[in-house]
């Protein structure tokens, strides 16, 4: 029998934001007091009887949506016995339950940590132990992955804190439950919402945890209140003029910042309109259920874009007469293919550019073309403070490259439970170290430059060259690797890894990702590109020289395209 750990409260591990900028950010009314389940079910019984959640044959009303979620919420405190500032680890695709659980858990003060569906044992099993997560949500089987085992896997972990398993699908033992009865109407819903109101948690608690990085590395857990996320989640979907007719299509993942928040389903929520569920964004599919749904909003990664232009250019862009705006974000998009969205897909480009820890960037809707295209735009709120450095932390002019710093009464003010994360992501005066480097136009507007950090990013997924590395250094053939980015035209990044093999020993990709395969890794972990080498260059300093690595890289991607070509 597994012994469970009790997990600590949950305000141990919080930074919080210095009282005279709280103040601040109050009396300018960015932070309203008000807790972020409370505001979503205020929104929705505005037009109760009106359309909110689409998943397939699933069609909720406001009424029924907010019945659902204060009747789950209910379930959370009394039959699974939760508690306020309790962590439930979700890892759920795009489906209705991911929708109904999140407003339950902000109705109850329960705090979600928002996993991605491709995270897999070794990732979901850091993000419980440090979350300290009491339970886990989790399809049953999802795109051939059997996500129940994962979830008992890590539930029996020694030292874990989980007790209980809810699953989308058919439950197999005792501490698992079904999600989907959970989520049914309440016989007395008045009453499910009176006992949530009396325990609403304020503005200034966490309302969620967001992951940093994407979908690798270590996780750091990024504690967004009521107060900075409600205010995230309002100003976006003021910005994009969102409205009771609008319809927005969740196509990426929706534990991601961006279609969670940005405005995504809360905002879209909180301004009236209708939130639609996709569990792919692959053309055929999307293309469908905008012309089904009359989807108006919808927001994709450039890898996406790019499949979605070429779908348009290859069957016509009907199906998309009802979209308004198409957002692109999570990687910069190439200025050569933002000037097709428009002309090809008919919809208004708007690029973002944020981050999960807070500041977000956009162009606006009314912006000279120019700027829809070549920036990243700029930033949502006034209280937004921004800065560009040089590495001796100077700031530089507008038009030269340097490194984002941002503080604002959205971006958070460190990580959770992560001191040494902190002191390197946080200076003394509260400036987050973004990683990114930028140029700042003389109208505001940012152009993205790359990452400071060795990260690649693939189609807006963050993966870091180090795990990779940590993984490949498992293989008893490898004496030394590096991975490093290399250009692809689809994706903006892929993994590249440079191998020095012990001597008499091969090794080809196939193989490489087939040892890594069975590690429980996320498969975005395994590269997509080998290149053995005799020896890796070093700096001056003896460091790997990554720079020369990817330059490498680029040139043999480069030259093996060209002998593709046809003659």
């Amino acid at each position: 029998m597994t012994t469970r750990a009790t997990p600590r409260p949950l305000e141990e591990g919080l930074v919080p934001w210095p009282e005279e900028f709280a103040r601040r950010y109050v009396a300018e009314g960015y932070w309203i007091g008000q807790p972020l389940g409370a505001a979503l079910r205020r929104a929705g019984l505005r037009t109760p009887e009106a359309l909110a959640l689409v998943d397939g044959t699933t069609r909720l009303t406001f009424r029924s949506l907010l019945a659902r979620a204060d009747g789950l919420a209910v379930s959370l405190l009394e039959d699974l016995g939760l508690q306020p500032g309790d962590r439930l680890l979700v890892q759920l695709p795009n489906c209705w339950q991911f929708v109904v659980l999140t407003l339950a858990c902000l109705r109850a003060g329960v705090v979600p940590v928002m996993a991605l569906p491709a995270h897999r044992e070794r990732e979901l099993g850091e993000l419980a132990a440090h979350s300290e997560a009491v339970a886990v949500a989790v399809p049953e089987v999802h795109r051939g992955v059997d996500h129940l085992v994962i979830a008992e896997a890590i539930t029996r972990a020694p030292g874990s804190t989980l007790r209980s398993v809810l699953v989308v699908g058919e439950p197999r033992g005792p501490s698992q439950v079904d999600l989907t009865a959970w989520c049914a109407e309440p016989p007395d819903p008045e009453a499910c919402a009176a006992r949530l109101d009396a325990q609403a948690p304020t503005g200034r608690q966490v309302a969620l945890f967001l992951l940093s990085g994407g979908t690798t590395g270590t996780p750091k857990l990024i504690p967004r209140t009521h107060d900075d996320y409600g205010y995230n989640a309002r100003a976006s979907a003021e910005l994009c003029r969102l409205g009771p007719g609008d319809a927005y299509l969740v196509a990426l993942p929706g534990g991601h910042n961006f279609p969670l928040a940005c405005p995504g389903i809360l905002g879209t929520v909180l301004r009236g309109g209708r939130v639609v569920m996709l569990d792919s964004p692959e053309p055929e599919r999307a293309f469908a259920t905008i012309a089904a749904e009359r989807v108006t909003v919808t927001a994709v990664v450039p890898a996406v874009a790019q499949r979605w232009l070429a779908h348009a250019e290859a069957h016509g862009a009907d199906q998309l007469e009802s979209l308004r705006l198409l957002q692109v974000g999570g990687a910069r998009l190439a200025e050569e293919v933002a000037r097709r969205v428009e002309a090809v897909l008919g919809a208004t480009l708007q690029q973002v550019f944020g981050m999960a820890e807070g500041l977000v960037n956009y162009t606006r809707l009314d912006d000279p073309k120019e700027v829809r295209c070549a920036t990243q735009g700029r930033p949502l709120s006034p209280g937004d403070e921004i800065r560009v450095v040089d590495e001796a932390g100077r700031d530089v002019p507008p038009g030269v490259p340097g490194l984002l710093l941002t503080r604002g009464p959205y971006t958070i003010r460190g990580y959770y439970r992560a001191p040494e994360h902190n002191a390197r992501s946080f200076d003394p005066d509260g400036w987050y170290r973004t990683g990114d480097v930028v140029v700042r136009r003389d109208d505001g507007n940012l152009v993205v430059e790359g990452r400071e950090k060795d990260i690649v990013n693939r189609g807006g997924e963050k993966i870091s060259a180090e795990e990779v590395e940590n993984l490949a250094y498992r293989l008893p053939w490898v004496r030394q690797c590096a991975a490093v980015a290399v250009p692809d035209p689809e994706l903006g990044e892929r993994v590249c890894l440079f191998a020095v093999l012990a001597p008499g020993t091969t090794l080809t990709l196939t193989d490489l990702r087939a040892a890594l395969a069975p590690t429980g890794v996320s498969p975005l972990l395994l590269p997509e590109r080998l290149e053995l080498v005799d020896h890796l260059p070093t700096t001056a300093v003896g460091k790997i020289d990554k720079a020369a690595l990817r330059a490498e890289a680029a040139r043999r991607a480069a030259a093996e395209d060209r002998e593709r070509r046809p003659r």
